[in-house]
């Protein structure tokens, strides 16, 4: 939308603007004939000089080196912390930008331009109060900057602080008067507060200005709506529509509107031309997506989606979406009755195959989710991943070796892909194969050093194995790092302590993991037994009578505890 166009917010805007900082900085000093210094090249204008050359052929690292080192010589160079902001500005590496931008600050406190890179450092790094503060001291000392108004006026509504963004935007009226995007969001904001008498007569006033603009129109029809005057509605939407027959959300939204109006023709025949459309427009496919499934309106999405089908039947990309709607909509039949309408070789296939064969799993069709899976293959056999669905479904049927075959031939098409190793290493362990499964585990962490689930995965082998409690502490530690609350991994550190004989260590770590994760039998019992070390019998009791609880399966180990605790009562 053309109202937008004034908010910087791309990081080329403010590079520019450095760059425009820095030519018009005085030159380097030259070196002079009689000073010795002239003959080592390692004083600040030489290294400056290395610094640019690094840069003209694609080093910034080394150039942001050299600039460092001249700057030690030189501290209070303007000229090269300019360069080297830049040089951090054009990595994206924030932190850096803004240490040195803050010292050319120090040095210039009202030099405008570093203001507003400042500014937008810290939008980057989210710190956007102290971005509000940048933006304020900029329109002090330059109130006629349309772009810092808007960026401002953005911060302040991001933030819900329409009092803020409402003065922001008065002003640049007040300052620019030409400023028809001051206009627009102060429309925004008498909405948002539900004057919707002040906010018409703003966006009214935006296309009075600017008369093409598509947005304020869309505003107007959100008022419209919730006053209840379809016929304006129907006629802004129409106005879109004659301005730019190619506006697909404009036609979407009509489409709907017709169909909530009981106006069934008019939906069927603009949304058949839509289907039609989507053939070869990808705008429709992206409109849908972001309007509807995107919002997870999915209701919506799947009545506009169904009804652009007779227009398009064999369009896999519809069917997809209706998939995708009827999935959202928790309507698993009609769902699966689209994705399996999606061929071979549309660009969805992979992700409607993968649905349909879960489906059959939840199902509990485990045989009929591996037997379709299997003809998914026959039509992709070039594809990894059916055969790491296919390997996960052979394990859940406990066919370890058919497991491994279908991994392996996974890794045969992707041998670097971490993803099959670590299937194939659960499957290892479960088929009791522990040095294999370890030897699997360490492919994962060579391909991936900070996988959490392999870190706690080998771990907590090694710690069940009683084996290697060190490494184990040090790699359930390194997964902790990535996923501090999960209470999996909290579980395998108390289980380490205890495999080490850190009882009460123990302990602290497993009531954590029982608070992320209340209901987990081996969890519980793992919490029991520690307490058991601990000789508190009567907190082992408590636990393992809450695991004997949640035990689904085999409960036999845990009832001869509390039995042997309970001086043979039955538990």
């Amino acid at each position: 939308m053309k109202a937008r166009v004034f908010v910087l917010t791309t990081l080329g805007v403010v590079i520019l603007l450095l760059s425009a900082c820095a030519a018009v900085s005085p030159a380097p000093p030259q070196p002079q004939a009689d000073d010795p210094e002239t003959e080592r090249p390692t004083n600040q204008y030489f290294l400056y000089l290395e610094a640019l050359a690094q840069v003209k052929q694609g080093r910034p690292d080394q150039a942001i080196a050299l600039l460092n080192r001249a700057l030690e010589m030189d501290p209070a160079s303007l000229l090269l912390k300019r360069e080297l902001a830049g040089l951090y500005l054009r990595k994206k590496d924030y932190p850096n930008a803004l240490g040195v931008v803050e010292a050319i600050l120090a040095q210039q406190p009202e030099e405008v331009e570093f203001l507003v890179i400042l500014g937008k450092i810290r939008e980057h790094l989210e710190d956007f109060q102290a971005a509000i503060e940048a933006y304020e001291q900029v329109l002090v000392l330059d109130p006629a900057r349309q772009e810092i108004y808007l960026a401002l006026g953005s911060l302040y509504m991001s933030q819900n602080d329409l009092k803020n963004a409402h003065r922001v935007y008065s002003r640049l009226i007040s300052e620019v008067p030409e400023s028809y995007a001051g206009h627009f969001f102060l429309g925004q904001i008498y909405a948002r507060q539900g004057l919707v008498d002040r906010a018409e007569k703003s966006f009214r006033k935006t296309l009075e200005m600017e008369p093409d603009l598509e947005e304020p129109r869309f505003e107007l029809i959100a008022i419209y709506r919730s006053q209840g005057r379809q016929d304006k509605v129907l006629k802004t939407y129409r106005d879109i529509l004659a301005r730019n027959p190619g506006n697909v959300r404009a036609s979407l939204e009509l489409a709907d509107f017709y169909r909530v109006s009981g106006k069934t023709a008019a939906a069927d025949s603009l949304l058949a031309e839509l289907g039609k459309r989507s053939l070869t427009d990808t705008e429709v496919i992206r409109q849908i997506v972001s309007l509807y499934l995107d919002t997870e309106n999915y209701q919506t999405a799947a009545a506009l989606v169904e009804g652009m089908l007779p227009g398009a039947p064999q369009s896999a990309d519809l069917r997809y979406l209706a998939g995708v709607a009827r999935d959202g909509m928790g309507e698993k039949d009609a769902a699966q009755a689209h994705f399996l309408k999606v061929p071979p070789e549309s660009r969805f296939y992979q992700n409607a195959a993968v649905h349909v064969a879960f489906y059959y799993q939840e199902a509990g069709q485990v045989d009929r989710a591996i037997a379709y899976l299997q003809g998914v293959i026959g039509h992709a056999p070039d594809n990894p991943d059916f055969r790491l669905y296919l390997g996960s479904f052979y394990e859940e049927q406990a066919e370890y070796a058919k497991a491994e075959g279908a991994l392996k031939e996974g890794l045969a098409l992707a041998p670097r892909d971490a993803r099959l190793h670590f299937r194939l290493g659960v499957v290892y362990d479960k088929w009791d194969r522990k040095e294999d499964s370890i030897a699997s585990m360490r492919t994962v962490l060579e391909l991936e050093p900070e996988n959490a689930g392999a870190l706690n995965y080998l771990g907590y082998t090694f710690a069940d194995l009683g084996r290697n409690l060190d490494e184990a502490e040090q790699l359930v530690q390194a997964a902790m790092k990535h996923k501090p609350n999960d209470g999996y991994i909290t579980d395998s550190l108390g289980w380490v302590y205890y495999k080490q004989g850190l009882y009460d260590k123990a302990v602290h770590f497993l009531l954590e993991a029982v608070r992320l994760v209340p209901d987990d039998p081996v969890i519980l019992e793992h919490l029991g037994d520690a307490y058991l070390k601990l000789n508190d019998h009567q907190n082992a009791l408590k636990y393992y009578r809450r695991g004997l609880e949640k035990k689904g399966s085999d409960p036999s180990g845990l009832e001869q505890k509390i039995r042997s605790l309970s001086g043979g009562a039955a538990p």
